[in-house]
């Protein structure tokens, strides 16, 4: 399982030197992660790197590489759940999670779209004083362009697409 981080992110978890990596075989095994303030609270905002289907957790208290692994895996399970996603999540996401890989952030499609996102995520937790758990679904159903499935349709949602990309695994691998 791969974790992309920023600069500033892996400084306050004492990452380390982060490499360049290609996105993880498994799909549903690539998260990208960035650390932000609303307000006068840092949240971490957890994408993944291929559909940008997003949760958001506070960041107080993750100060470490083992803390940051425990904290984000149990937020996405979590997310997933209440989303009724598990089943993904117990497929493909919890039996990478026995092998960590932490790496630099894929592309700027990636990068600028989890921007776009957290400029939502800032408004919704500062201003509208919504969960970080809440914020989440909200997140996920926001129009973006680096999701279009095709040239005519311009935008796409980080649910349909993590679902669609989830329907199309079980095709291909009949399970």
């Amino acid at each position: 399982m791969i974790f992309r981080l920023t600069q500033k992110l892996g400084t306050k978890i004492k990452a380390g030197r982060l490499s360049e990596s290609p996105l993880d075989e498994n799909p549903f095994a690539d998260w990208s992660c960035n650390l932000f303030t609303a307000g006068r609270t840092q949240y971490i905002i957890v994408s993944n790197t291929a559909s940008l289907y997003s949760c958001v957790m506070h960041a107080k208290g993750i100060t470490n590489e083992g803390r940051f692994v425990e904290q984000t895996l149990s937020t996405i399970r979590e997310f997933m759940e209440a989303d009724e996603q598990v089943l993904a999540y117990q497929k493909l996401i919890a039996p990478a999670s026995g092998s960590i890989t932490f790496a630099k952030s894929l592309n700027r499609s990636v990068t600028g779209s989890m921007n776009d996102l957290i400029r939502f995520a800032k408004h919704w937790l500062a201003e509208d004083d919504l969960s970080p758990h809440d914020v989440g679904f909200e997140l996920n159903d926001i129009l973006l362009s680096a999701l279009a499935t095709t040239k005519s349709q311009g935008y796409g949602r980080p649910n349909e697409a993590f679902k669609a990309m989830f329907t199309s695994h079980l095709a291909i691998n009949k399970t």
